[in-house]
């Protein structure tokens, strides 16, 4: 499920940048984006509610976190940082998010992470770096850095709001409030002039297709958002937010590999590599949290020791 979330995250940069070669502005894409996929799942939302509207009010606090700061803020700061920075960087500097979760738990546990956590987060983080495969020399901006940086600390407190058990929220009724919350904040910005809005209605191409502006809109809203947001929550909450983070990174590969079949953009040798050696990290951080919960002798782990336990939201 979370490799499935991942590969269709990873349509959204193939999808949007058809957009985008049309005139369409970052802004104004990421703002159709949440605004159609909040209303496709406000359908089945209100179902699975089942009356129950109090868990709304139950519940707003995680709510709103999760659209201001793992939907909307997430993406104004990342967009802050391409601004002056290439996207490779910027991408690079928001993924380091898994860091940053590994480092909160062994902060706030007080307990170093484990050998094969600790592999596992440079290994991923080297793959990383090859599939993103930053060559020649790259301008560094002080500030679109700190943007950048921004970013990923909201990226890792989305993995932690989402990873939290919560019986009384459905996965899908998260994912509509919190989309819709993000889609309300960048109206907000765009009127408020933070965010350029310009659209059009020129064809599109993804690969040999010259295709109408909505299907790209479509495939960006459909799948690069609604079942893309809703499968994340599920697997989060099955995995942990350490684990769901670091098998995100994996999103990077397949935005690569999209790429490569909607827009002729063929990965090379080196980013192969560096997808396996994300998907190692990945395999190496989960079998460290197996071999944690699997050992019958271990002692009782500390407060905050899995991602789970975390709480409150920081």
């Amino acid at each position: 499920m979370a490799l499935f979330s991942s590969a269709v995250f990873g349509l959204s940069g193939s999808f949007a940048k058809s957009l985008l070669e049309t005139g369409w502005t970052p802004g104004a894409a990421v703002t159709a984006r949440l605004t159609g996929a909040a209303i496709i799942l406000a359908i089945p939302a209100v179902p699975a509610l089942r009356g129950r509207w109090h868990q709304l009010k139950d519940n707003w606090l995680t709510i709103l976190l999760f659209g201001l700061i793992g939907v909307a803020a997430c993406q104004l700061f990342y967009f802050n940082a391409v601004e002056r920075l290439s996207v490779g960087v910027a991408l690079l500097l928001e993924y380091l998010a898994p860091v940053i979760i590994v480092l909160w738990l062994w902060a706030a546990s007080r307990r170093r992470p484990k050998a094969l956590t600790i592999a596992g987060t440079l290994l991923s983080l080297g793959g990383l770096v090859l599939v993103l495969d930053l060559t020649g020399a790259v301008k560094i901006d002080f500030v679109s850095v700190l943007w950048g940086i921004a970013a990923a600390v909201c990226l890792a407190i989305y993995f932690f709001i989402t990873a939290k058990e919560n019986d009384t929220l459905p996965p899908i009724v998260l994912a509509s409030g919190g989309l819709l919350v993000g889609a309300a904040v960048m109206w907000l910005a765009a009127a408020t002039g933070l965010l350029p809005m310009a659209f059009s209605t020129a064809d599109t191409k993804l690969g040999p297709w010259v295709t109408p502006w909505w299907i790209s809109l479509g495939g960006l809203i459909v799948l690069a958002t609604v079942l893309a947001y809703v499968s994340g929550i599920v697997a989060a909450r099955a995995l942990g937010s350490k684990v769901a983070s670091f098998v995100s990174l994996t999103e990077v590969l397949f935005a690569v590999i999209w790429a490569w079949l909607l827009l002729g953009e063929l990965p090379g040798a080196i980013q192969l590599l560096g997808g396996v050696l994300i998907v190692g990290g990945v395999v190496l951080v989960r079998v460290d949290e197996l071999r944690g919960t699997g050992d019958a002798a271990a002692p009782v782990p500390a407060p905050l020791d899995h991602a789970n336990d975390v709480e409150p939201v920081p």
